[in-house]
């Protein structure tokens, strides 16, 4: 999202964070722009039974949080990485003075909170669909849209069962019978239990 060298530039340092490391926690006010050098992190809440949902998921490249950076408001979610991953982390005051400085990483970050903001709709939207096979077509099609080679069975689900079922609401039982189902009805292959869609 924003080059390496710029976030430097402005006093970004570099945090390893251990798989299953929390970054921060729902309730606490943000403070960092983080983006990801490498590795994997979710975003989640617990329900009162202790039941995980996860928000998204993040990857190299990608940032998370920062539109609380624009408001006065503790995070509504959790931060943790799912492996060891390298986290770029800027303090906020230096990150709003490097957006006010450079317009072209100004626009990238309304891009990509613009493209935030669709996710949630279309996860929200996601929400009303009875029919599990629905609601997980719907989250592969999003994932795939990103994805130049829209061939059928030409993208792999960066997901396992469970993060599926922790993105759409689903019981995991619910969503391998599911993937199953849409196996046998040739929307996606198992190929040595990834699923390629």
């Amino acid at each position: 999202m924003i080059i390496e060298e710029a976030l430097v530039s402005f006093g970004a340092e570099i945090k390893e964070y251990k798989a299953g490391e929390i970054i921060f926690r729902e309730g606490e006010f943000s403070t960092f722009y983080y983006q990801i050098k490498e590795g994997q992190i979710k975003l989640n809440n617990y329900t009162e039974d202790g039941k995980e949902f996860i928000q998204n998921i993040f990857s190299n490249g990608h940032s998370f949080g920062e539109s609380l950076l624009f408001v006065d408001r503790p995070y509504p979610m959790n931060a943790t990485a799912i492996k060891d991953s390298y986290i770029l982390r800027l303090p906020k005051s230096n990150f709003l003075n490097l957006i006010r400085e450079n317009q072209e990483v100004s626009l990238n970050v309304y891009q990509c909170m613009a493209e935030r903001m669709y996710y949630k709709y279309m996860m929200l939207y996601n929400l009303s669909f009875q029919n599990p096979m629905l609601k997980l077509k719907q989250l592969m099609d999003y994932f795939k849209s990103y994805c130049e080679d829209k061939t059928q069975y030409s993208f792999q689900i960066p997901l396992t069962r469970q993060q599926l079922a922790s993105l759409t609401g689903l019981r995991v039982e619910t969503v391998i019978r599911a993937v199953k189902s849409m196996e046998k009805d040739k929307i996606l292959k198992i190929e040595k239990r990834k699923i390629m869609y």
